[in-house]
């Protein structure tokens, strides 16, 4: 079972070390000692938490889609020129970088504040994960 330690379960989760160590107080996350006598979570539990605590904000912008990957977000930042635009958005801790048209811009009125939803949808996911010596990594 991997286990991982309290600061990389609160990077991974977007919250503080703080945060984790009160889960644990609280029994949301069972936490034992490593062969290092450093604190370590259950890499499942913290997933399957890490599941249960993604729950996407609620908003008023009123659509519905089957789209599985949508992101709320902010417009951080517009770059159009006549033809082509690129619009960033912050999605919670992400960055999205989306090209569209500028007519697209201008129709969604798309500018820095407002208020949208990226849908992201890819051929390919690439997985990577750290190990000894070496990275690894698959497609999907």
């Amino acid at each position: 079972m991997p286990e991982i330690r309290i600061r990389d379960a609160a990077q991974l989760l977007g919250v503080s070390d703080d945060t984790v160590r009160r889960w644990i107080d609280s029994g949301t996350l069972s936490a034992r000692k490593d062969e290092s006598g450093r604190l370590v979570v259950d890499g499942k539990q913290l997933a399957e938490l890490a599941v249960e605590q993604a729950r996407t904000p609620q908003t008023r912008m009123g659509s519905a889609s089957s789209a599985r990957n949508r992101f709320p977000g902010l417009v951080t930042r517009v770059v159009a020129d006549t033809v082509m635009a690129q619009v960033e958005m912050q999605c919670g801790p992400f960055t999205v970088v989306s090209l569209m048209s500028s007519e697209s811009v201008r129709e969604l009125g798309l500018q820095p504040g407002s208020v949208a939803w990226a849908s992201v949808k890819a051929t390919t996911v690439v997985v990577e994960t750290a190990t000894e010596g070496k990275e690894a990594g698959g497609t999907a």
